[in-house]
């Protein structure tokens, strides 16, 4: 089933990764806008969910979580995150610095020992001020699933111009300010292979994961419904195994199945 968030404030739902997780949707509420438009994105393709909405506003944002923060302060429970993820990239909004502010101001004010959460697929961190905005979260959480330029071109199809040695230069800029979140998966699509858990893939993308160094790096795979047939689960033996090898780079490694 495709999963279409509501907006601004969705939650709190029990991530598998992040604890419960008060989740943040600054995309508008009936459809979806993201610069990438993957093929197991549990939101669908972007064609099929073209949202009439617009995006909230700094204010909606600020006003409707703080309300939710005031009812879970009085009545529970208490959040171990809030995570902005939504109906597709989170930094699209033209207000995120400020939003960020406004979330780090709430944060401190209600629920002080919470965490704040960017899950983001790294398009937009060429941008200064949002780089700038990364780097005040907790969990920094950017999306590379490979250095291939031909696979990122067909399987995670980025809408604009995109270079992922660009994008590879300023996440190393970031360093230990950034957790590196990377789906495996097998299967096929338009009768190529999806399979980005052999040598081939796994390799070069460990040697960059080494050269950015990021505080953690996060693994996982298909989990819920994709908007096309022939994708497959990567086996927790094969992401076990994935794992120990960043472990290996004297790096943190979270598995996800």
């Amino acid at each position: 089933m495709t999963v279409i968030y509501p907006s601004p404030i969705f939650g709190p739902v029990h991530s598998r990764r992040l604890g419960v997780s008060l989740g943040i949707n600054l995309l508008p509420a009936d459809g979806k806008c993201c610069s990438f438009d993957c093929i197991y994105c549990e939101c669908g393709f972007n064609h099929d969910f073209v949202p009439k909405q617009k995006m909230p506003t700094r204010e909606e944002v600020r006003q409707a979580l703080e309300a939710q923060l005031r009812k879970m302060k009085a009545e529970g429970p208490t959040p171990d995150v809030f995570t902005f993820a939504g109906n597709g990239e989170p930094t699209l909004h033209p207000h995120f610095p400020e939003i960020m502010e406004d979330t780090l101001s709430l944060r401190d004010q209600y629920f002080p020992n919470a965490k704040v959460s960017v899950l983001t697929n790294a398009t937009q961190i060429l941008r200064q001020p949002v780089f700038d905005a990364l780097c005040k979260v907790d969990n920094n959480i950017c999306k590379l699933d490979t250095i291939s330029p031909e696979y990122i071109q067909r399987i995670d199809r980025p809408n604009a111009s995109y270079d992922v040695e660009k994008i590879i230069g300023k996440l190393k800029e970031f360093g230990d300010r950034c957790i590196i979140q990377t789906m495996f998966m097998c299967g096929e699509y338009e009768g190529k292979s999806a399979d980005n858990t052999g040598e081939a893939f796994v390799t070069p993308w460990l040697k960059t994961v080494a050269e950015i160094r990021p505080r953690e790096v996060m693994i996982y795979t298909i989990d819920r419904e994709t908007p096309t047939q022939g994708l497959l689960k990567a086996s927790p033996e094969v992401l076990d195994a994935i794992g120990a090898r960043v472990e290996q780079l004297g790096i943190q490694c979270k598995v996800a199945y």
